[in-house]
């Protein structure tokens, strides 16, 4: 209706500081903006229900428990929920809550391709915008740790999918 003003509100979902910030930037010149870090946020800001979110992982996995169909994973390999570590045989490494969620999702499954858009919802809550810089950084950590453990498992990518964990 000509005459009517008409408000209008800019919602931007952005997983990390550094890209809010920069989101806000982008965002200055509109009347109103709101800057959320998932799709859960906005979904409660706008008071919208959908779909229950999918069950996370078991609080604490260990890879002794794959099914038959999956390689075998290596028996002495345990994340630990509630310490947020990895565990190999008598050693241990701290984890951050990134590289504890990615992790845990691999050895829930392992052999499992996870896709970058499975992990990016399971982790970070939102959906894989297809960059895939987040992801990669966290698993190039915990590819790292899990070396410094001496374990056999390590995380393969499978280019353009996502990420599986594989016993070696």
């Amino acid at each position: 209706m000509p005459g009517i003003p008409v408000a209008s509100l800019v919602i931007g979902i952005a997983s990390s500081p550094a890209e809010r910030r920069q989101l806000a930037r982008l965002l200055g010149g509109s009347d109103a903006f709101l800057i959320v870090s998932n799709v859960d946020q906005a979904r409660e800001f706008l008071g919208v229900v959908e779909m229950p979110p999918v069950a996370p992982p078991p609080a604490r996995a260990v890879l002794a428990d794959a099914t038959p169909s999956q390689p075998p994973p290596p028996a002495d390999l345990i994340v630990d929920s509630d310490r947020r570590v990895v565990r190999w045989r008598d050693k241990e490494i701290d984890l951050t809550r990134l590289e504890h969620d990615v992790l845990l999702c691999l050895v829930h499954a392992p052999g499992q391709v996870w896709t970058y858009e499975r992990l990016h919802l399971e982790v970070w809550g939102n959906r894989h915008l297809g960059r895939g810089s987040d992801m990669h950084s966290v698993v190039r950590r915990v590819r790292r740790k899990l070396a410094r453990l001496n374990t056999t498992a390590t995380i393969h990518a499978v280019r353009g999918v996502g990420f599986r964990l594989a016993p070696v």
